[in-house]
């Protein structure tokens, strides 16, 4: 039966190259690019057989084993990929659960990802090879640290298949993947502002010191620990490895057994009642087009994702500038007016989210003014309260309310000036979007010129806007605290101005270019 379970998986990855000739291309750079990476960190790993460092190879191979393994687990957790050996395809043949579970665990075994990662434990154990002693526990290492990676990627796959079965639930995983990923940047930035020619290697003895004696790092570090000399802590973290591998296999029993009896999610229809926001808007031509927005920015995930993303950037931005030794008093200024030049961005394409759905408003009859208007509803709603929320913490953080007004008016300029410019923009040169339904992470056909064009352009236009407002405000922390006043009016003023314009101007744009907006939704 096991041997049916490999038949299968090698005829799976033949598959994989009776696709299109495009496709099979894809694969096989794919195929040549992870192998070929491969063979030189096993170069690299046979070529550390002769330093004398055992300490610093121990610490590097520990650290580096140890985010494998970590990878192994999160990536199918988070992002979700299609398990084409899910155990819930063999509910009908009457397999033993332990049967079943050993064919599976054995076939994760065939593959790029373990082929690759074979070779590169072949080179530890290599690395390692300088007594008999340190020669077998680098092999028993390396198969134990090979086992339990495919047995880790075979436990988050199918809890993945079986959490994140609907597009929901991916789209939320892949939301969380994204952010997982963005909230870890501080940390790198961290990393690299560490002085490692002198504090480099303390550094990695402790990270390495603690994750050796953990199940991600444990196999990884016994055949270190015997070359160190350390043979009583490589016996130890030998059965930290082996007792984590028989934890894991029972836990991967005991989730097959339950995948077995489990029937797939299914996204559940949700009941509404009355109109929603077309209840709540002015039954105008706004009203309508802004209730259709405040719509999407609840339910389309090609939205909500930007509103999940838009706290993490000021925190990517304030970790470097701290770091570097930026003053607090500069540094907690940024976070506001960045967040509002993010959300009057936005809207800059707009229209082409809509996609063939643009047809409602040019048929209809909709003025490009309300049609313009309307689309900027809940995104004011939203800067308003950024502004005002984000100006009261800053105020706190800071403890001087002088730069109040200045605060207020550079953020005012940048979220008004985008939307106006935008408003614009989303009428004159619609580029192609992600289409309603599809993942928010998907990237569609584009031509690259237009749509860097657009999007430069909206955010140069909005930087140009508050340029005025961001000298008055310079002045007023560097000569006189009466020229925040003036940051203030300059913001607020050219913000509203620009926001006119651009609804008046991108309204007679959209009624001017109803045709070739809808000929473009219907080509992307």
């Amino acid at each position: 039966m096991v041997a049916q379970f490999l038949r299968l998986k090698l005829r799976l990855l033949g598959n994989i190259f009776q696709r299109s000739p495009w496709q099979v291309v894809g694969v096989s750079l794919g195929l040549v690019y992870g192998l070929g990476l491969a063979a030189l960190l096993f170069a690299a790993l046979v070529g550390l057989r002769t330093v004398e460092e055992v300490a610093v190879i121990r610490d590097v191979l520990i650290v580096a084993g140890s985010a494998t393994m970590l990878g192994f687990i999160v990536f199918p957790l988070l992002f979700g990929i299609d398990d084409t050996m899910d155990p819930r395809r063999f509910a009908l043949f009457g397999i033993p659960d332990r049967t079943l579970a050993l064919g599976l665990a054995l076939s994760a075994a065939i593959g790029i990802p373990a082929t690759a990662l074979g070779i590169v434990l072949l080179g530890t154990v290599v690395t390692w090879s300088r007594g008999i002693g340190e020669t077998l526990l680098a092999i028993v290492g390396a198969a134990l640290a090979f086992a339990t990676c495919l047995l880790f990627s075979r436990v988050a796959t199918s809890i993945a298949s079986l959490l994140l079965s609907t597009r929901r639930a991916k789209e939320i995983g892949g939301v969380l993947g994204l952010v997982v990923v963005v909230a870890l940047s501080p940390v790198i930035v961290v990393l690299l502002s560490i002085d490692w020619a002198e504090n480099g290697l303390l550094v990695l003895e402790g990270i390495a010191g603690l994750l050796g004696w953990t199940p991600l790092g444990a196999a990884f570090a016994v055949p270190g620990d015997a070359a160190s000399g350390l043979w009583g802590p490589a016996v130890l973290k030998l059965l930290i490895a082996g007792a984590s591998l028989w934890v894991l296999w029972l836990a991967w029993r005991a989730l097959v057994s339950r995948m077995l009896v489990t029937p797939g999610r299914e996204a559940s229809a949700r009941q509404y009642r009355g109109l929603g926001w077309f209840d709540r808007m002015p039954h105008t031509p706004a009203g309508a087009v802004a209730a259709r927005s405040f719509t999407y920015w609840g339910r389309d995930a090609r939205y909500w994702v930007s509103l999940v993303m838009l706290p993490l950037v000021p925190l990517l931005v304030l970790v470097p500038l701290t770091l570097a030794g930026f003053p607090i008093g500069v540094t907690a200024l940024i976070p506001v007016p960045l967040v509002c030049l993010l959300l009057g961005w936005t809207l800059h394409n707009d229209t082409a989210y809509d996609s063939t759905a643009v047809w409602l408003h040019i048929v209809s009859g909709v003025r490009g003014s309300a049609d313009r208007l309307g689309r900027l509803v809940p995104v004011l709603v939203g800067g308003v309260l950024v502004i005002g929320v984000g100006s009261a913490v800053t105020l706190l953080a800071l403890d001087d309310d002088t730069v109040l007004p200045s605060l207020i008016g550079v953020s005012t300029a940048l979220l008004l000036g985008g939307l106006g410019i935008g408003s614009i923009g989303s009428a004159w040169l619609p580029y192609p979007a992600v289409k309603p339904g599809d993942s928010p992470f998907q990237q569609p056909q584009s031509t690259g010129t237009v749509s860097a064009l657009v999007q430069s352009l909206t955010m140069l236009g909005s930087a140009l806007v508050a340029a005025p407002a961001v000298w008055f405000a310079y002045l007023g922390l560097t000569d006189d605290v009466r020229w925040h006043a003036l940051s203030f009016m300059a913001g607020t003023g050219a913000g509203l101005l620009v926001l006119v314009v651009g609804i008046l101007a991108g309204g007679r744009i959209f009624d001017r270019r109803g045709p070739e907006i809808l000929g473009s939704a219907l080509r992307a």
